[in-house]
């Protein structure tokens, strides 16, 4: 049994994936500084797989302590989705992500290193790409300009772990770009569950229509899609997390000039926040209350995934779609409003 780090391993994607790998064999080491995660998700990962779970409290950025983790734990290799998220706050405080997810992915590469481990999955995005002209974006689709800080460290990080790879040649290293991920585990057990009120459209549609928050906005309905709002990839939460165990496993067979792997995780199918709202007040029953406003600084117009080198390589396709995610979600949100 492999012991696999877990880098945010009590965040949203981070808790689903550890549920995952210990269904598929392996043994996770959570790390989580809590910034924006609970502890009460390892109460959960118990019901679903029946194995009580510990949270080691260290910051990434924490050289020291990360040593330790790695040299107490044995790790056999990472998947790291330790990092700020939210679009909108990287805009007003670009420095906070910056030093956050750059330096935390340069401390752990550094550490790595330190303690021979070469194995590393990383969480980007598909805001790599920015406003791109053609889609679906393939693997080979350039980067546009970031459309926030955020999206900038993402790219940043990539090239980071591409130019790590060129100089270490036992190093094996995916890059797993995904879209938008949505959605709960179907036992209700665990969903999304920020101590930071969400940004993220499914969780704001879920919370508006159970009454946390009066009504909710979509930001612009003049772009240049469908409905003239913005256009999403919205993959369920479960089949993402299934991506990076199915990533994890192949990572011996790599055979790239820089021993790093890049690859798209979605539906492989837009989605407009419109379309959204109707998919979510068709499973719920319940009508959303939604304003129409400005556009949000910071936004894409529309991205939406080629999947086709993942499904390939990795034997992985997403099983579940956006009424899916929604029920879920849904679900989800009904239990926590009863605790």
């Amino acid at each position: 049994m492999q012991n696999i780090l877990v880098t945010g391993g009590t965040g949203y994607i981070g808790s689903h994936t550890v549920v995952d790998l210990i269904d598929q064999g392996y043994h996770p080491v959570i790390v989580d500084n809590q910034s924006n995660s609970s502890l009460d998700v390892l109460r959960g990962i118990m019901e679903i797989t029946g194995r009580e779970m510990s949270c080691l409290s260290v910051d990434i950025c924490d050289k020291a302590a990360l040593t330790e983790v790695f040299q107490s734990h044995d790790i056999d290799g990472v998947i790291h989705f330790a990092a700020y998220k939210s679009v909108n706050e990287s805009v007003h405080e670009p420095l906070k992500y910056f030093h956050n997810n750059l330096t935390g992915l340069i401390t752990l590469l550094d550490v790595m290193k330190s303690e021979g481990v070469n194995h590393l999955i990383f969480s980007s995005s598909c805001s790599v790409y920015g406003n791109v002209k053609t889609l679906p974006v393939t693997e080979k689709t350039p980067f546009a300009e970031a459309e926030s800080p955020y999206g900038r460290t993402k790219q940043i990080g990539e090239r980071l772990i591409e130019d790590y790879g060129k100089a270490h040649p036992d190093f094996r290293g995916i890059n797993l770009r995904y879209f938008n991920p949505a959605g709960a585990h179907e036992s209700n057990a665990i969903g999304e569950l920020s101590l930071n009120p969400p940004t993220n459209l499914v969780p704001v549609i879920t919370e508006t229509a159970i009454g946390k928050r009066p009504g909710m906005t979509v930001f612009g309905n003049d772009y240049d899609t469908v409905d003239g709002s913005c256009v999403r990839d919205y993959i369920h939460v479960m089949d993402l997390a299934a991506a990076h165990t199915q990533a994890l496993s192949s990572l011996d067979r790599l055979d790239t000039d820089n021993n790093v792997e890049v690859y798209n995780v979605g539906i492989g199918q837009g989605v407009s926040v419109l379309q959204a709202i109707t998919a979510f007040e068709k499973v719920s029953g319940k009508q959303l209350n939604y304003a129409i406003g400005d556009r949000r600084a910071g936004d894409v117009v529309a991205v939406y995934a080629d999947t086709n080198k993942v499904m390939s390589d990795l034997n992985w396709q997403p099983s579940r779609n956006i009424e899916d995610i929604m029920s879920t979600a849904w679900d989800w949100e009904l239990k926590r409003s009863k605790q």
